[in-house]
């Protein structure tokens, strides 16, 4: 994806004119308004088709979702509800600050935000078209997530390891559709190298910007 071939999508209608045409002046006038007009209008459309659509890497909403349906990837998260549990909130008296839970009252579905789309699709794709080897994970991990590496633990294992921690939205997503490469019947984990823990330390250390953990 990243050495995708150049194309030139100009178009010069004055090639096609005959050589008996060439003191046609009226007719040369006509025919180069009209290659003016393609040069600009052809030119610029088949741009925005290769950016929003063809594109992986800068593909927009519309895009991502030919896309979706062409590596058959959802490009949403369903999202189940809680039922008959609280759920944990700031309402009056704080209710259910102390004993309820994360999520939401009813079922639904998430979006995701096209970035995000992006990265998923461009996942699938190396997991359509990758050998499952270490240098080819590897290679996808910093294409795509611009981060991480893969462990072999020679036990039908492997670790992917990552520098920072995924966005949780994205994670989900990764997770609920099998996205990241490896080769069949192999069992992964993944760990966080630096990963700031939630918590009510000094100062109210990492309260509004990490995530829950040990």
């Amino acid at each position: 994806m990243a050495t995708i071939q150049q194309f030139d999508f100009s178009v010069d209608l004055l090639r096609a004119v005959l050589w008996q045409y060439q003191d046609a002046t009226g007719l040369q006038s006509v025919l180069a308004s009209k290659s003016a007009w393609y040069m600009t209008h052809q030119t610029e459309f088949w741009a925005n088709w290769r950016r929003d659509v063809f594109d992986l890497t800068t593909a927009n909403d519309f895009g991502c979702a030919v896309w979706g349906i062409i590596l058959g990837l959802p490009l949403s998260l369903g999202q189940p509800g809680t039922g008959d549990r609280p759920n944990w909130g700031f309402g009056p008296g704080n209710l259910n600050f102390g004993n309820g839970t994360f999520g939401r009252n009813s079922a639904g579905v998430s979006s995701l935000p096209v970035e995000q789309k992006r990265i998923l699709l461009r996942l699938r794709y190396f997991q359509l078209v990758s050998d499952g080897s270490v240098p080819h994970t590897n290679f996808a991990l910093q294409s795509v997530l611009g981060q991480g590496y893969v462990i072999d633990n020679l036990d039908m294992t492997i670790t992917y390891v990552f520098q920072t921690a995924l966005d949780s939205r994205l994670l989900q997503a990764i997770s609920t559709y099998d996205l990241l490469p490896r080769p069949a019947g192999v069992e992964y984990n993944i760990i966080y190298l630096s990963d700031p823990v939630w918590g009510f330390g000094p100062d109210n250390l990492n309260f509004e910007n990490a995530p829950f953990g040990a």
